[in-house]
């Protein structure tokens, strides 16, 4: 059944303002730590992971994301020439829909276009730019909280109206589980993501030097305007075949198909810090990008300058443009149904 309210909590120490919204919201950020020393950051505006600080074996800690200081900064970031989306989930629907259009049974919907003629990242408004409420936080062993949203069809044009829930936990082994589940009130479509830009160097240096696996055999094939054909790549004498782990590319902005085993699907490693990310997902795809651009207009924390190579983001999630594709994975969410997708990002000194 569709949940129409949001339990409370009395907020403690982790808890802090990270400024106002243009309508004079205040948004605030929240912290958990566990017992061996790394700190998570979220603020409830977009769910967004603003810092994930892990100790490295020579005694310090890295801030192995890019953020910025402030909710201003965050609001501006969406005007800039190429949306970051940096830390935030992104939905309904993530990735690209051909000209924001797809049909379910004898139903055609259209969605805001917000990037050329075609639909991106849950549109205009979607769910990173919204204030969500805060249903749960625990500070025990596994230290976690749980954040949620209720997406209007009037948002972006989606059937249905979409209950959300995301919980990110801390484990005691220094992994980042993030778990979403959703429900509609109509068949609709749903493919939620978290967009963080991870460097295991830091979040001021480039991701160049940092090695790249993922277990994938096959890519997506696109068009100029990255809409998937509906074709397939084999990677085998691809430059993207990162079956075996060298260094990040320059420039990626590819769909990697999983292949489908119980192996980590992705993983990133820092040679400077001897730190290595695993990525774990029920999901069939791990989008894989490297930028987080800021156009020299807005500073990241700690006055850091974000260029093209700042970061790399691993988007686990559906297909883009699936419910276009028959032969795709299915991304309709029945009303009767819950959506679920489990991440896990899992961080090792070796």
């Amino acid at each position: 059944m569709l949940k129409n309210g949001f339990s409370h909590f009395k907020e403690d120490k982790i808890t802090k303002s990270f400024g106002l919204l243009p309508n004079s919201k205040e948004v605030f950020c929240y912290t958990l730590t566990n017992k061996k020393g790394t700190e998570f950051s979220v603020i409830n505006y977009g769910a967004t992971i603003t810092s994930l600080k892990i100790p490295t074996s020579n005694g310090g800690k890295v801030d192995v994301v890019l953020g910025f200081e402030n909710i201003a900064s965050y609001v501006k970031s969406y005007d800039l020439p190429s949306a970051p989306y940096l830390g935030t989930v992104v939905g309904r629907y993530a990735g690209r829909i051909h000209k924001g259009h797809f049909v379910i049974g004898e139903n055609h919907f259209l969605l805001h276009k917000n990037h050329g003629g075609n639909h991106l990242h849950g549109g205009n408004k979607g769910l990173s730019k919204v204030l969500w409420e805060v249903k749960e936080i625990s500070s025990d062993e596994n230290p976690a909280i749980t954040l949620a949203y209720l997406s209007q069809p009037s948002d972006d044009n989606y059937p249905g109206k979409l209950y959300i829930e995301v919980t990110y936990t801390l484990t005691e082994n220094n992994e980042l589980i993030v778990n979403f589940t959703a429900e509609s009130t109509e068949d609709t479509i749903v493919n939620l993501t978290q967009h963080s830009y991870f460097n295991l160097d830091g979040h001021s240096e480039n991701v160049l030097n940092q090695e790249l696996f993922v277990n994938a055999s096959k890519i997506l094939e696109t068009s100029n305007e990255n809409i998937p054909t509906g074709k397939f790549i084999d990677l085998e004498n691809h430059d993207f075949n990162f079956s075996k782990p060298k260094k990040c590319p320059a420039s990626i902005d590819t769909t990697f198909v999983l292949d489908k085993n119980d192996n980590c699907k992705a993983s990133l490693f820092s040679p400077k810090n001897n730190l290595k990310m695993s990525v774990y997902t029920n999901q069939p795809a791990i989008h894989i990008y490297v930028g987080g651009n800021c156009f020299n207009e807005i500073k990241g924390k700690e006055n850091a300058d974000y260029h093209t190579q700042s970061g790399i983001c691993f988007e686990a999630q559906n297909f883009p443009d699936a419910p276009n594709h028959s032969h795709f994975p299915n991304a309709v969410l029945k009303k009767d149904e819950t959506y679920s997708h489990n991440t896990t990002f899992k961080f090792e000194n070796l």
